[in-house]
């Protein structure tokens, strides 16, 4: 069981945590990364009744929002489906729907957020979010699973590694099969 420090702020407490889920994965996440995601914490930590949302249906009231409302509803959608698909990956058991379905709708709220900031250092900021989603993903079911209890399912983290090569995925699957798994071809149609 890992060892419990205290750090003098919720900040620096949220820091301390995903710095090691970060070093568990072997993951180097850059300053800008590691801050959204202590911030996500945070904000979380704030309103956690977030679960009874529809993110598909947020997603597309974003896209129809006015400009000004567009960017903060879809950022809201991306955050939740980051949320959802690395530290609440039993909600989406729950919902029926498979992880991969928060990264792919997270990751496009993401992007379109940078879209409509070129040249911006917030378009910066959310396309690093885009494609850094998987990885930012991995580092919260880390966070999860530092207690040694498995996040995901062998199933989950099979469909995870094939679909969108998650590294923390492949590691749950070797620890939960005691096998390395190999890629095969993407059945996906």
């Amino acid at each position: 069981m890992p060892e419990l420090i205290m750090e003098p702020t919720p900040a620096a407490q949220w820091q301390r945590l995903v710095q090691e889920a970060a070093r568990s994965q072997k993951l180097d996440l850059d300053e800008t990364l590691e801050s959204y995601l202590v911030l996500l914490m945070i904000r979380f930590m704030e309103n956690p009744e977030t679960g009874h949302r529809v993110m598909a249906l947020d997603y597309l009231r974003g896209l129809r929002a006015m400009p000004r409302a567009q960017a903060v509803a879809l950022r809201d959608v991306g955050d939740h489906c980051l949320l959802f698909s690395g530290l609440f990956s039993q909600r989406a058991r729950r919902r029926r729907v498979s992880v991969g379905y928060f990264v792919d709708l997270g990751r496009s709220a993401y992007q379109q957020v940078a879209e409509r900031q070129t040249g911006s250092t917030l378009g910066e900021l959310f396309d690093s979010l885009a494609h850094g989603f998987v990885r930012l993903s991995d580092v919260l079911r880390a966070m999860r699973e530092l207690d040694g209890t498995p996040n995901l399912t062998a199933l989950e983290a099979m469909e995870l590694l094939q679909s969108h090569h998650s590294a923390q995925a492949r590691r749950s699957l070797e620890a939960l099969t005691n096998a390395t798994p190999i890629s095969g071809p993407d059945t996906r149609q």
